[in-house]
């Protein structure tokens, strides 16, 4: 077996599943998105299995939808990263399959915008709808930062900024979960503990053990199978009435959360690798 693996700048994740494709003696290549040049008339693919490690989404995107018409197996698929990518196609395959998620308006202008914000009742989250890191996130407390950042975002005139996602603000207990979801098991889960309402390990969430209680590892495979299933991060919110799927991730970082948990994650996203190569 021959696994190619696409990716761009080399982080730590990628250099860890190298070491553990190298340790068990697999053939692996990469595949670098900044020179592939994809032949759609005649593309020639060498690999088994094509793991996607790409930080460009539109790259990730394009370049699974080509090697899936073709019938090239890839971790993730063309239609997880579709779904995954977007927030408001992750939200809409979550609600549609009675998956719980925060309560979610979508706007096309301004004026509408206010309109679902003052539905919700403040305060909301608004979010761009495709994006990561928790950037460009903003929790909107009153009616003058709406219009502010409502005028902003249509003077930014950019594709991101032609939709409005606005979320209800769930209180969080200081914390947020991030589970991990390899085929049909929920491998680990860890708490990223902030002071701020932003709690992504990027932004400074200390990352800890949670552990995977049966409510978990049932919310996190129906909201895999919700949104076509793989290798996933599934972020959960914790609230009073229950959990909810905030986010789903399709190329996840997960180099934080191998020490707290324990887990050998680079060695199990390579045995699914591998399964899915031999289908």
């Amino acid at each position: 077996m021959r696994i190619g693996v696409l990716c761009s700048r080399l982080r730590v994740e990628e250099k860890l599943l190298f070491q553990e494709m190298e340790r068990r003696g697999l053939s692996y290549g990469k595949i670098d998105d900044r020179e592939i040049i994809l032949d759609l008339s005649n593309l020639e693919v060498s690999y088994d299995v094509i793991l996607e490690r790409c930080i460009n989404h539109s790259r990730a995107l394009h370049t699974l939808c080509v090697l899936n018409a073709r019938g090239v197996r890839t971790v993730n698929t063309y239609r997880v990263a579709l779904t995954c990518g977007d927030k408001l196609l992750t939200t809409n395959a979550l609600a549609a399959n009675g998956v719980p998620t925060p309560r979610t308006l979508i706007a096309y202008t301004p004026e509408s915008a206010l309109a679902a914000i003052e539905r919700l009742g403040y305060p909301v989250v608004l979010k761009p709808t495709v994006g990561s890191w928790g950037r460009l996130l903003s929790k909107v407390n009153d009616r003058e930062a709406a219009e502010a950042l409502l005028e902003h975002k249509q003077i930014l005139g950019s594709y991101h900024h032609s939709t409005f996602y606005i979320q209800e603000y769930v209180e969080k207990p200081g914390r947020d979960i991030r589970a991990f979801v390899i085929g049909e098991e929920t491998i680990c889960a860890i708490y990223r503990t902030s002071a701020h309402w932003i709690t992504n390990t990027a932004r400074g969430g200390v990352a800890s053990n949670c552990p995977v209680t049966p409510a978990i590892h049932d919310l996190c495979q129906r909201a895999a199978k919700a949104v076509g299933g793989g290798v996933l991060a599934i972020d959960l919110l914790e609230t009073e009435d229950g959990l909810l799927v905030n986010e789903v991730n399709y190329t996840m970082e997960f180099r934080n959360s191998i020490a707290p948990t324990g887990v050998n994650i680079p060695q199990r996203v390579i045995d699914y690798v591998v399964k899915v190569g031999q289908q």
